[in-house]
This record gives structure tokens, sequence and C-alpha cells, in this order.
């Protein structure tokens, strides 16, 4: 008796613990990894979000950027962190291309992490160069079906969602452009401006700036809805006539796979009360960055249909990563 007395309280302790360690939770500071270099907008996102968790938890959120390999350095290291809840993941959607570009890819987006909340959106508008006079994304697609291969478009390098966006948006028009590659943002940029490419998808913040000044002609902005910073400018879907073509980048949290329920809750709480803020919006929008928040059921679902619309659009483009 005495020992079944035992065995049952320390049931009823264990299954106490997890509420207990949540109910403390933070107790100690946090790392946020963030699998990029300083200085980009994904590590603005990180550097805000981990401010603002640490003034309202009284804890410090450590920034620990760990760029390289598309992303995959930092990613594999949250992977392998412990389920505690004191490592979490800042990411963008690139975590759910990687693994159709590269079969040695060291995780794996669903089975590897625990998702937290969706945090932002990053538009992407299609613009084109003045010399190919066109002003739409219907004359943009009657000219390349007119002339197949012809017209050339660009990206930062391949794989990246700049080209992988193209390969969508050729694969659902039915349009064959052809693709120039660059090593990295400064050649893609003085491509389209020189006219060594004609057509490309870049962040609309990015292009604001080459639009205003008449270097580029916006066609679309934004995937399946028009970006809020420029309302008069049709999304792709409705410039394109084609539903659900979705090319914008998309930010999340996670934590390694097996975290705590109750730590997973307060965190995706904590997190959408931050996006709410004034001051977070504001330089989120800086960076041409719209926050959008969510639960953990919308990350899951975004994260497991994400890598399968990736991976089909990969295969059938034949796409590897450089």
């Amino acid at each position: 008796m005495r020992l079944a007395k035992s065995l049952l309280a320390a049931a009823v302790l264990l299954a106490a613990m997890p509420a207990a360690h949540a109910q403390d939770y933070p107790a100690k500071p946090l790392r946020m990894i963030v699998p990029f270099a300083p200085g980009g907008g994904i590590d603005i996102l990180g550097r805000t979000l981990g401010q603002k968790l640490a003034e309202r938890w009284k804890q410090p959120v450590v920034i620990e950027n760990r760029p390289g390999a598309s992303g995959n350095i930092g990613t594999e290291l949250a992977a392998k962190s412990a389920a505690d809840g004191y490592t979490l993941l800042m990411s963008v959607n690139t975590i759910v291309m990687v693994p159709s570009l590269n079969p040695k890819t060291p995780y794996h987006p669903v089975k590897d992490f625990t998702p937290v909340s969706p945090v932002a959106i990053g538009r992407l508008s299609l613009v084109a160069n003045p010399a190919l006079n066109v002003k739409s994304v219907a004359e943009l697609v009657a000219l390349a079906r007119k002339e197949p291969g012809r017209l050339n478009y660009g990206s930062p390098g391949s794989g990246t969602p700049h080209h992988l966006a193209m390969e969508l948006f050729k694969q659902r028009a039915g349009v064959d452009l052809t693709h120039i590659p660059y090593k990295g943002s400064d050649g893609f940029l003085s491509g389209i401006l020189g006219g060594q490419t004609q057509a490309v998808f870049m962040p609309i913040h990015q292009a604001l700036a080459q639009v205003n000044a008449g270097k580029l002609v916006m066609l679309s902005a934004g995937g399946t809805q028009r970006a809020a910073v420029t309302p008069n400018v049709p999304s792709l879907a409705e410039a394109a006539g084609i539903r659900d073509i979705d090319v914008d980048m998309w930010y999340a949290m996670y934590l390694p796979a097996g975290a705590p329920r109750e730590i997973v809750t307060r965190l995706n709480a904590e997190l959408n009360a931050i996006l709410k803020l004034p001051e977070v919006m504001e330089t989120l929008g800086r960076q041409g960055l719209t926050p959008t928040g969510g639960t953990p059921e919308e990350l899951a679902a975004l994260t497991s249909n994400d890598l399968a619309r990736w991976a089909k659009v990969i295969s059938e483009a034949k796409i590897k990563a450089d």
C-alpha cells in the first residue's frame, strides 16, 4: 500500500512538472537563432521581437546569428537544441524550400520543429525594365508567349525565393523565360537596371525607389493580396488572372520539436501582442514587412502545405541550389 501511494504521488508530481516549468518560464536568458547574417530584414525582425520579449519577461534574449548554407547551419543548430523553450528559431520560408533543393538538408521543417507563430509577410513585386515596353502582367505574358525563351529574368541565385517565384509564375502562366542567376543581390539589381534581364521578382520596398525614379516598371505587388504600401498596384493573382499564385515570403518563429505545449502557448500569446505594438509595426514596415501573427496550428499548416507546394515547383522546374 505504501509503495502504491508513493508511486501515485510520484506520478502526480511528474504530471505537474511541465505546468510548473511553464509557469516559471522563462527563468533564465533565452537565445534566438537567426540563420542569416546581421543587418538583413530577418535579423532586424528577430532583434525587434527579441528586445520586446526581453522587456516583457525581464530576461535577456540573446540574438545568435549563424549564417551559411542558405540558412542550414543555424537551422540545424536550432533543430538539435534542447526542447526546453530557451532556444528560439527566427526563420523565413526558405526553411520549406531548401529540403527540396538539397537532399542532404540536415533538418526536416515539420518533424524537427514545434511551430509557435507566423510573424510577418514580405511581399514580392514583379517588375520590368522600361525598355521592354510592357505596362502590365498581361502584356508581359503575351510578349513571352510570342517569343518563348527570348526574355531573361534574374535572381540573386538558384533556389532563392526570387527564382522560385518566377518559376511558379512561368508554370502557372504558361510562359518560357530564361533564368540568369547572379551571385547575390548587387548583381541581381544591376542586371535588371542595366537591361541584361527584362523582368524579376523582388521585395516591394526594394523596388519602390527604382520604380519612383522611373528605372523600373511595377507590374504587380503581392502574391494573392495587394500590398498596403502600393494599394493601386494589382496583386499577381489579380494581374495574371490566376488564383492561388502565392509568391510572397513569410517569416515565423519555431522551437525545437517536443517543446512543452504550455511554453508554446505563452510564447505565441506574447508574440501576437508584440506584433500589434505601433512601434513594432513601424520598424517592420521600414523593412517591407507586414506583421501577421497567428496560431501554432496555422503555422503548422503553412509549413506542411508550402513544403509540398514548393517541392512540386522545384521538381517540375528541375531546380538545384547553387
